[in-house]
C-alpha cells in the first residue's frame, strides 16, 4: 500500500511540472498588427450611434464619426484605441471605448506555382512556409523543391528568400521554415 501512495505522489508531481515546462518552452507571441482588409469593431459605451464595424481600407486607414480618419495598418489594437480615445474625449465625457479585430482577412499570404491548390490563404495568426504549402495541398510531381522562393515586400524594398523543401522535410536547415508575414508570396517553380 505504501508503494502505491509513493507511486501516486510521484505521478502527481511529474504531471504538475509538465505544464510549467510547456509554458516556458512556448514562444511569446507578438501583438497582432492590423492589416488593410481587416475588420474592426469599435464601440463607445452608451452611444448607440458610435457602435460599428469598420473595414481597414487599402490605404491602411479607417474613418469613424467624430474622430475622422485614423491610420490603422501596421498598428496594434491598443494604438488604434489610444488614437480614437484622444480624438473622442473632446466630445464624450467619461468615455469607455472598445476596439476589437473581428476579421483578419487582411492577414493573408499567397502560394503560387506547382502546388495542388494555389491561391490566397488567411493567416490566423501565424503560418510558416511548410504550413502554407500544406494549405495549398502540397506540391505537384513537377515542382522544383530546392528552388522555392518567398517574395516579401517591405515598403519599397522587395526581397526573395530561398527555401529548400527537401532539406527542411528531412529535418535540416530548419531556420528556412520562416514564419510568413502578411502579403508574402510563396513561389513553387
Amino acid at each position: 500500500m505504501q508503494k502505491f501512495f509513493l507511486t501516486m505522489i510521484l505521478l502527481a508531481a511529474a504531471t504538475m511540472s509538465i505544464p510549467a515546462m510547456a509554458q516556458e518552452a512556448a514562444p511569446a507571441r507578438q501583438e497582432y498588427l492590423v492589416n488593410a482588409g481587416d475588420t474592426l469593431e469599435i464601440s463607445v459605451w452608451k452611444e448607440e450611434d458610435l457602435q460599428r464595424e469598420v473595414l481597414v481600407r487599402p490605404d491602411g486607414r479607417i474613418a469613424f464619426p467624430l474622430a475622422g480618419e485614423i491610420a490603422a495598418e501596421n498598428r496594434t489594437v491598443a494604438q488604434i484605441r489610444q488614437d480614437l480615445q484622444a480624438r473622442l474625449e473632446r466630445y464624450i465625457p467619461d468615455l469607455v471605448l472598445t476596439v476589437t479585430v473581428t476579421d483578419v482577412s487582411g492577414n493573408r499570404i499567397f502560394v503560387v506555382g506547382q502546388v495542388d491548390k494555389p491561391g490566397m490563404f488567411v493567416m490566423n495568426p501565424d503560418l510558416d512556409v511548410m504550413q502554407a504549402l500544406s494549405l495549398a495541398g502540397g506540391t505537384t510531381p513537377f515542382a522544383s523543391l530546392d528552388d522555392i522562393k518567398i517574395l516579401r515586400r517591405q515598403g519599397n524594398q522587395r526581397t526573395a528568400i530561398d527555401f529548400d523543401f527537401t532539406d527542411v522535410s528531412r529535418g535540416r536547415s530548419l531556420e528556412q521554415n520562416i514564419v510568413l508575414q502578411s502579403g508574402d508570396v510563396v513561389v513553387v517553380p
